[in-house]
């Protein structure tokens, strides 16, 4: 028995919208010849008539009724398709939802969020801000799809992969007398008030290592839960501080000079997932945008070309 093929399908509606051959071929761009060659050979091979021809008019035979019915159910699925497809590229009728430390969100996220909405205009997207302690629950629960952290995770259920690593610098307040320096010894900071984070907090303990690794004790006079907090201390003039690169990442941080860390005290930015679960397409999309930042980050360093104006 034979069977109507795509192309053979696209041209009987063709035919029928148009009601000539010549008109099929202007909507399938093709010449009439082929046309005409492909309604006959369908009819021969069906045993059917498809078409009555009056005055040079195709018009649909009573007896393949029927057929078009069918054909103009399959072209409207089709169309429903292709609406769907369209609308699932664009993001409509879907979301995103992840999250980001805070070292990592205010500036990094922040950017490959703006990659992602490029992609995918319509797509609802769901940026959360989680501390470590937050974050297991977050993806075994599945709130969202995927988590960007400073320190892996120790859970038989998660998963750690690096996604960039990065450094500890120093950041000082404008006018203070160790900002026209290119880079900073933490010998130098400790001489003046410091600011950080709890050392007990994963992150905060990445910040203080340079300074326990160089014999030196942790005290800070002021601290904050985030690496924000403590930008916001030292651009207020409290004090100096130690904080990764990503939190600054920003080219104009007005009220902040940035410095190089003598001390080498490398940070690591991790993607860490729920075991077993399979991303989707949106989450992949972002998790690249993120990881070329967090690149792009690392290799830009502004601070390191040139000594702030004054």
């Amino acid at each position: 028995m034979h069977q109507l093929t795509l192309r053979q399908i696209e041209v009987i509606r063709a035919v029928m919208l148009s009601g000539t051959i010549s008109g099929a071929a202007r909507i399938l761009n093709v010449s009439p010849p082929g046309i005409s060659r492909l309604v006959k050979h369908t009819e021969e091979s069906l045993g059917l008539r498809l078409f009555e021809r009056r005055s040079g008019v195709y018009v649909p035979a009573t007896e393949a009724s029927a057929i078009f019915d069918q054909i103009g159910r399959v072209y409207n699925g089709v169309e429903n398709l292709n609406r769907a497809l369209q609308s699932l590229q664009r993001g409509e009728a879907a979301d995103l939802s992840f999250a980001s430390a805070p070292s990592v969100a205010q500036f990094i996220a922040a950017r490959a969020v703006r990659g992602v909405r490029h992609r995918y205009p319509d797509l609802f997207i769901d940026l959360n801000i989680l501390k470590i302690e937050e974050m297991v629950d977050y993806l075994m629960l599945e709130r969202g799809e995927f988590v960007m952290m400073s320190a892996a995770v120790d859970n038989a259920g998660i998963s750690n992969e690096i996604a960039a690593t990065g450094r500890i610098a120093a950041i000082v307040p404008e006018g203070h007398e160790l900002a026209n320096q290119a880079s900073v010894s933490v010998h130098d900071l400790v001489r003046f008030p410091m600011i950080g984070v709890d050392p007990g907090d994963p992150y905060g303990a990445a910040c203080a290592k340079p300074l326990q690794d160089a014999g030196l004790p942790v005290r800070y006079s002021m601290r904050g839960r985030f690496a924000q907090t403590v930008v916001s201390l030292v651009r207020h003039g409290l004090g100096v501080a130690v904080i990764d690169e990503f939190s600054v990442a920003e080219l104009y941080m007005p009220g902040v000079v940035r410095l190089s860390l003598v001390e080498e005290a490398p940070i690591t930015i991790y993607i860490v997932t729920k075991n077993g679960r399979v991303l989707s397409g949106f989450a992949e999309y972002a998790i690249a945008q993120l990881r070329r930042e967090l690149q792009r980050a690392t290799e830009s360093r502004p601070w390191e070309q040139a000594k702030p104006s004054r």
